[in-house]
């Protein structure tokens, strides 16, 4: 008897469709934010998230690092809300993310940043929300509702939006190009067959994830999507740091997995995956080069920063199967609410 489809199924086979109803409705916005930053020419910019909208941050990090050379440093919300402290951010810029765009710590750190002479922008799937009036650009997810409490529709249109608005910056036709040939890229990262992950938490409680680079932050989503909806212990780890501590907890048939895009960091974190699996762990990557690791169905992009992006659809797929798996309903993680406010 077939399983009843959760809403995160239903919104992760919705990715698709939402990433190319975004790439058309969400033009306007994306072209009149990146000719404000280019006026702007910010030496560096500040992000203002939280959960998987920090994960989206960090991503954006990267991307904005390794295509434009401008910092992004991650900004604690709690300076502005909390503490009260002013920042020195004139002629910066601050990317806020939030898909609800409510949370009070969230609004006020992007309000004080406008305040200390920042550009603001938001991110957010509600443009009419409170983050979206306190910033000097909003940026729509245009992800539809999203039911379950597990973000997944909101998270990829966060990275795509903030990919997209870093290639309009820059010009980059190749990368133009690969953002609108996402659709199509996604729908097949729907659908890889993962399952061999799944076979391998059967009976275990804690997990590896593993990135470099932009892979990195989907490395971060990946264990908090094991936290959430499988109630699975999942720490996340850059491959350039597991060897420094983190792998003492190893055993035989630890499960890791190691998300690896087609960049130039894809060598050395295989080589680390391999290394963990010759230390009897059970270790998946996503990449044809492993000797020892287990290679998982990998679907790539037509450029290296737009491949996490297919990785990320592709784990939602597999990990909504193990939650079911365990009888976890990852619609609604214990403790959990879909919008949550923090001060």
């Amino acid at each position: 008897m077939p399983r009843t489809e959760t809403y995160m199924r239903q919104e992760i086979l919705e990715i698709p469709h939402v990433v190319a109803n975004l790439l058309t409705l969400g033009a306007p916005g994306i072209k009149a934010a990146a000719a404000g930053l280019v006026a702007r020419d910010p030496a560096f910019m500040i992000s203002v998230a939280r959960g998987s909208s920090d994960h989206a941050a960090t991503y954006f990090k990267y991307c904005s690092e390794l295509l434009l050379g401008i910092p992004v440093a991650s900004v604690g919300p709690s300076v502005a809300s909390v503490y009260k402290r002013p920042l020195r951010l004139q002629g910066a810029a601050c990317i806020a993310i939030s898909q609800s765009g409510k949370s009070p710590d969230i609004v006020e750190m992007a309000r004080a940043a406008r305040a200390a002479g920042a550009m603001s922008l938001a991110l957010t799937n509600h443009p009419e929300s409170d983050l979206a009036r306190v910033s000097d650009h909003t940026l729509c997810l245009h992800a539809g509702a999203e039911l379950s409490v597990a973000a997944t529709k909101t998270f990829v249109t966060s990275i795509v939006s903030g990919i997209w608005l870093l290639a309009q910056m820059k010009g980059d036709a190749d990368l133009l190009a690969a953002i609108h040939a996402l659709p199509k890229v996604l729908e097949q990262a729907a659908h890889a067959d993962w399952g061999a992950v799944s076979a391998a938490l059967a009976d275990r409680n804690s997990i590896y994830c593993l990135g470099r680079g932009p892979a990195n932050a989907i490395s971060n989503e990946a264990a908090l999507k094991f936290k959430e909806t499988c109630q699975l212990h999942a720490e996340s780890y850059s491959s350039a740091e597991v060897l420094h501590g983190p792998v003492s907890i190893v055993d035989s048939g630890f499960p890791v997995i190691a998300l690896a895009a087609n960049d130039a960091a894809e060598d050395v974190l295989v080589q680390v995956a391999d290394d963990i699996a010759a230390k009897g762990a059970n270790v998946f990557v996503t990449s044809t080069k492993a000797v020892r690791a287990q290679s998982l169905p990998t679907i790539r992009s037509a450029h290296a920063l737009t491949d996490p992006i297919a990785l990320i659809v592709s784990f939602y797929a597999m990990v909504e199967q193990v939650a079911c798996a365990r009888g976890i309903n990852p619609d609604a993680p214990r403790h959990l609410k879909k919008v949550t406010e923090t001060v």
